[in-house]
C-alpha cells in the first residue's frame, strides 16, 4: 500500500475508533442522565500522531531539517528507549527521501519490535506491520533490481569480450594475409628476376659491321 494511502488509513481508523468510543460513551451517558463529555482519544493515537508529525518533518525539502528530524529520533531511541521512541526510529530509517533512509536497519527495527508485540499498543501494533511489509516489499524490488543491474553488466561484459576476441581474431587473421602476400610477392619477384637473367642470356649480342 503506498506511504500516504496507508497512513491516511490509518489515521481515519484511529478517527473511527476514537468515534466509536465517543458514541458508545455519550449513549451510556444518556441512558444514566448524565451529562455527556468527550471521550479520551483511543489507545495508541497519541504515538501514531508522532510518528506522523515525524514522517512530514522528514519528507521536508530542507536537507539540515531532515538531519535534525532523523538525529532527534535516533537520541530519543537510545537515550529514553520506549517502545513509542523505538517505533519512531524504526519508521525514521524506513522513511525514504532523506540521507540516512537504511530499509535493511528499519526491517531490523520493526522485526525486533514486532518480535513482542505485547509491548505495542493495537495501533503501533498494525502501523508498525504495514511498515514492515513496505520495507520488505522496498528490498524485494531493491534486490530485483540489483539482479536485473548484474545480469545487464554481466551480458555487456560477454558481448564486450566477444566483440574483443571477434577483433582480435580478424587482426590475427589480416597478420597471416599481410604474411602470406608477402610471402608471395617475394615468390613473385624472385621468378621475375631469374626470368630476367635467363633471358638476358639468350639474346644474342648485336654483330659487329
Amino acid at each position: 500500500m503506498p506511504r500516504k494511502s496507508r497512513v491516511a488509513t490509518l489515521v481515519l481508523g484511529a478517527a473511527l475508533l476514537g468515534a466509536c468510543d465517543l458514541t458508545g460513551s455519550l449513549a451510556s451517558r444518556q441512558q444514566s442522565n448524565v451529562q455527556p463529555s468527550v471521550s479520551p482519544a483511543a489507545p495508541g493515537a497519541a504515538s501514531i500522531a508522532a510518528v506522523l508529525d515525524l514522517m512530514v518533518g522528514l519528507h521536508q525539502t530542507d536537507p539540515g531539517r531532515q538531519a535534525e528530524v532523523f538525529q532527534a529520533a535516533k537520541d530519543a531511541a537510545e537515550l529514553t528507549p520506549t517502545t513509542s521512541n523505538k517505533l519512531r526510529y524504526a519508521v525514521a530509517l524506513a522513511t525514504p527521501g532523506h540521507s540516512a533512509t537504511d530499509p535493511v536497519a528499519a526491517q531490523r527495527q520493526l522485526s525486533e519490535l514486532l518480535a513482542r508485540p505485547e509491548t505495542l499498543l493495537p495501533m503501533e501494533r498494525n502501523f508498525a506491520l504495514a511498515e514492515l511489509n513496505e520495507v520488505e516489499h522496498l528490498l524485494v524490488l531493491q534486490a530485483e533490481n540489483k539482479r536485473l543491474r548484474d545480469e545487464d553488466a554481466r551480458e555487456s561484459r560477454d558481448r564486450q569480450q566477444s566483440s574483443n576476441r571477434r577483433l582480435q581474431a580478424e587482426i590475427e587473421e589480416n597478420a597471416r594475409l599481410r604474411k602470406a602476400l608477402d610471402e608471395a610477392q617475394a615468390k613473385l619477384d624472385a621468378v621475375t628476376h631469374i626470368e630476367r637473367s635467363i633471358n638476358d642470356r639468350t639474346t644474342p649480342a648485336p654483330r659487329k659491321p
